[in-house]
C-alpha cells in the first residue's frame, strides 16, 4: 500500500496502530527512546525517509532523530547506513550548497536549494547531538567522510554571514568531539586546513558563541603534541584570549580563553615568545585578580584568652571610727595612762596584717586630747608608743630601714565602723557636730559656712574630722570646704568601662595602694580573627594558577653565570675558569635573559596581590608561598 506523500511536514507524528486499538499494542514512543524506530536493520524507516527524496518523509525522519540524537541509547551503528544518510546534505552545503546561498544574500533563496541547506543545518546538528556519546564520538572519529566534512565547512564557508554562522558552529563542536586525533596538515600542503578560519573566528568575528568554540576547539587541537608546529608566537587567537580574559562575569569565555592560554604557553617556545609579549604584565596581573575573585572564604574567629580574675570596680569604703561626743567626754577625766588604754581600745583592733605609722599614733592622740590639757595632761609620745604593746601584746613597734626610715607599729589597725556613715554628715568639731545628714552637697555646704562664720578669729584651722590644714584666712578656708565634700552623684563612666577591675594575681585588691607600680594586667579576652580558603579552587581558577606557574617556572629559570670549561690544574675536567683580561659577558641568545627580566619584573609588581590568594590545599598553597618569595628575592636580582 503506498502511502501518499505529504506537503507539509507534521508537527506531531500519528501512529499506524491508532486506527485499530483492539487488534495491535502500541509500540513505546516516549520522547527520547522511540524503539520502533531505531531497530537495527538496513530497512528502517527513518534510513529510508532520508534517502526517499520526498521532502516531507525527510522532515519527519529528522524531527524523530532531534528526539532521539541527545539520549545515550541512541547508537548511530546500530542504524546500519544512518550515518551515511546523515551526511549527504552537510556534504552538498559545505561543497556546492554555501555558493548558492552567498548569490541571494539579499533575497530568499529557492525553495528546493532552502529545503536542502535546512536539511543540511538539521543533520549537522544531528551528527553534533549524538556525537556527545562516546560511542558515536568515535564511530564519527574513524568514519571516513567525517574530517572531509568538517574541513570543507571551515574552509569554503564564510562564518561572518549569518546563513553559514549556525553550521559553521555546529561544524566546530563536532570537531570538538572528535578532536583527539585530529592533525592539522601541513600548510605547505594543498590539502583543506581549518586553523586559518579558526583563528579569524577567534581573533575578529563578533560572534560570542563561535569565539568561545573556536578557542576551545584550538586549545584542544594544540594539546595534541603533533599540531604543535602550527603554533604562531602572534596567534590572533591569543591576542583575543588575552583581551577577553578580564571579562569575569562571562565565565564562558574566559574559561576559553584560559584553556587556550594554558594549551598556547604550554610549549617553551611559546612561553619565552610571551615573556617579551607587551601585555604580559598585565595579563599576569589580570590573572591573579582572577584567582581573588574565585577564592570563597569564611572568616574564623578564635578564643586564645587567658584565665583572668576580677574584682568589682566600685569598693564600699568603709570609714574609719572617730571618737563621739559621748566617748570623747567619758575618756577626757579619766586619768592617764588608763585614759591611752581605753582610747586605744576604742581607736584600734588587733589586725595581724595591719600597719601604722608611730605619727598616726601619736597625732590621733594628740588631737583627741591636747584642747583639754590644761585641766588633764597628756602623755608624751614615746609614753603613747610603749602603751600599744600593753593594750595589744601582739603589736610591736618597729623602725622600717630605709631612705628613708620609717617608724611603725605593726599588728594593729584603725577601728571601721560597722555601719556607713551618711553620705552627707557634717563632720566639723573634729565629727562632734550634732547636725542631721543633710541630702545634698550643697546643704552642707551651707551649713559648713554657718561654722565658720560662727567664729570670731580671723583666721582658723579647718576642724574637719582629722583634716592637718593650720589656721587660714575665712577667704581661703571657704574653697579649701569644698575638698571635702563628695559629689551628688559618682562620676560618669565610658561606655566601653567595664564594672569590674582585672588584676594580676589573687591578692591584689582594689583600690591599689601604689597604681603606678601595679603590673599591666592580661586582657580579659583575646581573639585572633583571620580567613581563611572554604574549598579548592574551581577548574577556572586552577587554570589560571598553572598558567601563572609555567610564567614563573620560564621567568625564574636556573641561569649559569658562566660555562664550565677545561682547566688544566683540575685534572682536565671541566671547571669555571677565570680570565684575568676581563669578565665573561654571557651571550643573550634569541632574547631569552631579557625576557626572564622581563618575568621577573612582573612578578615582583603582583607580588602583594599574590599574598592575598588562598588556597586550601596544600600544595597548591606552597606554588602561591613560592612565587611570592621569588618575587621577594626578584627585587634584588637583576
Amino acid at each position: 500500500m503506498a502511502i501518499p506523500p505529504r506537503t507539509t511536514t507534521p508537527s506531531v507524528y500519528r501512529q499506524y496502530g491508532q486506527q485499530h486499538p483492539a487488534q495491535r499494542v502500541g509500540p513505546n514512543v516516549t520522547d527520547d527512546y522511540e524503539r520502533w524506530y531505531t531497530e537495527a536493520t538496513p530497512s528502517n524507516r527513518m534510513v529510508l525517509s532520508i534517502r526517499s527524496g520526498i521532502n516531507s518523509e525527510i522532515a519527519w525522519a529528522l524531527d524523530r532523530l532531534y528526539r532521539l540524537c541527545a539520549n545515550d541509547q541512541f547508537i548511530l551503528k546500530t542504524i546500519p547506513g544512518l550515518t551515511d544518510a546523515l551526511f549527504e546534505w552537510p556534504e552538498w552545503y559545505a561543497t556546492e550548497g554555501y555558493l548558492v546561498a552567498e548569490q541571494h544574500r539579499l533575497f530568499a533563496m529557492p525553495d528546493a536549494e532552502h529545503r536542502k541547506r535546512r536539511h543540511a543545518l538539521e543533520s549537522i546538528f544531528i551528527l553534533r547531538n549524538s556525537a556527545t556519546n562516546e560511542p558515536n564520538a568515535y564511530e564519527l572519529a574513524n568514519h571516513p567522510r567525517t574530517l572531509p566534512l568538517l574541513f570543507n565547512a571551515l574552509t569554503n564557508l564564510d562564518p561572518d554571514t549569518d546563513m553559514n554562522a549556525e553550521f559553521v558552529l555546529n561544524a566546530i563542536e563536532l570537531l570538538q568531539a572528535i578532536s583527539l586525533g585530529v592533525i592539522l596538515p601541513d600548510p605547505a600542503s594543498n590539502k583543506k586546513d581549518p586553523l586559518p578560519t579558526l583563528l579569524q573566528i577567534a581573533g575578529h568575528s563578533s560572534n560570542r558563541s563561535l569565539i568561545i568554540s573556536a578557542l576551545t576547539l584550538l586549545a584542544q587541537l594544540f594539546s595534541n603534541i603533533q599540531n604543535i608546529r602550527r603554533l604562531d608566537s602572534n596567534s590572533p587567537a591569543l591576542a583575543a584570549s588575552i583581551r577577553y580574559l578580564p571579562l569575569f562575569v562571562d565565565r564562558a569565555l574566559v574559561d576559553a580563553s584560559l584553556n587556550f592560554l594554558y594549551a598556547h604557553l604550554s610549549h617553551p617556545p611559546m612561553v619565552k615568545a610571551f615573556l617579551h609579549h607587551p601585555l604580559m604584565p598585565s595579563t599576569l596581573r589580570v590573572l591573579v585578580s582572577f584567582l581573588l575573585s574565585e577564592q570563597v572564604e569564611e572568616t574564623v574567629n578564635l578564643d586564645i584568652s587567658a584565665v583572668t580574675r576580677t574584682i568589682p570596680a566600685t569598693t564600699v569604703v568603709i570609714p574609719v571610727h572617730d571618737l563621739t561626743k559621748e566617748e570623747l567626754e567619758t575618756l577626757v577625766p579619766m586619768p592617764e595612762p588608763q585614759r591611752c588604754y581605753e582610747w586605744m581600745k576604742i581607736m584600734f583592733v588587733s589586725a595581724p596584717d595591719g600597719e601604722l605609722t608611730q605619727v598616726d599614733f601619736w597625732t590621733l592622740y594628740k588631737d583627741a586630747f591636747t584642747p583639754f590639757a590644761d585641766r588633764h595632761p597628756v602623755l608624751v609620745a614615746s609614753d603613747v608608743i610603749k602603751n600599744v604593746n600593753v593594750v595589744f601584746p601582739q603589736a610591736q613597734a618597729m623602725v622600717l630601714p630605709g631612705p628613708p626610715q620609717r617608724f611603725v607599729v605593726r599588728g594593729v589597725d584603725r577601728r571601721k565602723n560597722t555601719e556607713a556613715a551618711p553620705r552627707f554628715k557634717c563632720l566639723w568639731e573634729r565629727c562632734q557636730c550634732s547636725a542631721p545628714p543633710f541630702e545634698s552637697p550643697g546643704e552642707l555646704y551651707d551649713h559648713l559656712l554657718q561654722h565658720l562664720e560662727s567664729s570670731q578669729n580671723p583666721e582658723s584651722p579647718c576642724l574637719w574630722a582629722t583634716c592637718p590644714l593650720p589656721p587660714t584666712s575665712k577667704q581661703r578656708l571657704r574653697p579649701h570646704l569644698l575638698t571635702h565634700l563628695s559629689s551628688s552623684q559618682p562620676p560618669a563612666k565610658h561606655p566601653s568601662q567595664d564594672d569590674t577591675i582585672t588584676v594580676t594575681t589573687d591578692g591584689e585588691s582594689y583600690p591599689f595602694t601604689d597604681p603606678t607600680k601595679r603590673q599591666p594586667p592580661p586582657p580579659r579576652q583575646t581573639n585572633i580573627s583571620y580567613t581563611r580558603p572554604v574549598a579548592d579552587p574551581p577548574s577556572a581558577a586552577l587554570t589560571a594558577l598553572l598558567i601563572i606557574r609555567i610564567l614563573f617556572r620560564s621567568s625564574f629559570v636556573a641561569t649559569t653565570e658562566t660555562a664550565p670549561r677545561v682547566d688544566g690544574e683540575h685534572f682536565g675536567f671541566p671547571g669555571v675558569v677565570e680570565d684575568d683580561e676581563g669578565d665573561d659577558v654571557v651571550e643573550d641568545i634569541g632574547g631569552e635573559l631579557e625576557g626572564e627580566r622581563r618575568g621577573r619584573r612582573a612578578f615582583v609588581g603582583v607580588r602583594r596581590m599574590m599574598e592575598d590568594v588562598r588556597m586550601k590545599d596544600e600544595t597548591l598553597m606552597s606554588w602561591i608561598v613560592e612565587m611570592v618569595y621569588a618575587a621577594y628575592d626578584g627585587l634584588f636580582r637583576p
